[in-house]
């Protein structure tokens, strides 16, 4: 007997497994794309919150302390607005009306206790009275490294604006 083979068909070999994206790929992939979803569709407030001397929060659009122009009176008036403390110090300051107008703002208390804070104090007065008088209202804009000075100063001028107001 002879052996036969059978002939076979020459063997191919396999498709090699072709896997377009790697797993990990794949979980990068969409972990990105859903956090760009979720960064897309956040929306900012078009108001910021702040809080008053009595420690509620209030809103004003990007500025401190909503105020209406003051009334017009005739003569000169100067109030002395609420005393307002932050974690750096107190802040509180003076008002002065002629005729309706706020003439001037002069800053009697401001943060001193560390030498960093009375440096901030010394740089941002002027800029915070400025400020308030081209404003003729507490809606100043608050000082990038002096935010909280600048928030109870806003804050202390608005309380002397109402007093002024009656």
């Amino acid at each position: 007997m002879k052996n036969r083979s059978v002939p076979t068909r020459p063997s191919a070999s396999p498709a090699p497994r072709i896997n377009p994206i790697p797993p990990r790929a794949a979980v990068v992939i969409v972990v990105t794309a859903l956090g760009l979803v979720l960064l897309f569709s956040f929306k900012t407030p078009d108001t910021v919150p702040i809080r008053n001397a009595g420690g509620l929060a209030t809103s004003s659009p990007g500025r401190v302390g909503a105020t209406p122009k003051p009334t017009p009176n005739s003569g000169t008036i100067t109030v002395t607005g609420d005393d307002v403390p932050n974690q750096f110090g107190d802040v509180q300051v003076q008002a002065t009306f002629s005729n309706g107008k706020l003439t001037d703002v002069k800053a009697l208390q401001l943060p001193f206790d560390r030498q960093r804070s009375a440096e901030i104090s010394q740089y941002v007065e002027p800029v915070l009275r400025s400020e308030a008088l081209q404003a003729q209202s507490a809606q100043i804009d608050l000082v990038s490294g002096a935010t909280y000075t600048s928030d109870s100063y806003a804050h202390s001028l608005q309380s002397a604006i109402d007093k002024a107001h009656g």
